[in-house]
């Protein structure tokens, strides 16, 4: 009974995640079960200093929100970031350009570091994976 539990469980918790759902801007629901893994490497995150700068999207910084910056990703796409080393995930959206340091993939917000664990480290290994809109 005992390995019939230790597999059903973390299979339960994989559908249970997959099977949510995101709102992105525009208050359109997005299924995340269309994931396609993009890249991985350091995350690190920005700055509470940076509140009220503006990004390169034209929005002002908000440390409380969950965004991020990428090089390449279109401003508004949604992007599940992993950490590697505790499961953790948080789907944030891209509204800058960056990480400019190198060896960095993405650079996420204060509140998207702290949903992560990685707001006392400053960064950490993840996996990024785009959400698609279907």
């Amino acid at each position: 009974m005992r390995a019939v539990s230790a597999m059903l469980i973390p299979l339960l918790l994989t559908v249970s995640a997959t099977a949510q759902d995101v709102r992105d801007d525009d208050s359109a629901v997005v299924d995340i079960a269309d994931e396609t893994e993009i890249d991985g490497g350091t995350a690190s995150y920005y700055g509470r200093e940076l509140a009220g700068n503006r990004t390169a999207s034209g929005e002002r910084f908000d440390p409380g929100q969950l965004t991020a910056a990428h090089r390449t990703l279109p401003f508004g796409s949604l992007v599940r970031v992993t950490n590697t080393a505790n499961g953790d995930s948080v789907v944030v959206r891209i509204n800058d350009r960056g990480p400019f340091h190198r060896g960095r993939v993405i650079d996420v917000s204060h509140a998207a570091a702290r949903e992560i664990g990685m707001h006392r480290s400053g960064t950490a290994r993840v996996k990024l994976a785009l959400l698609g809109d279907d």
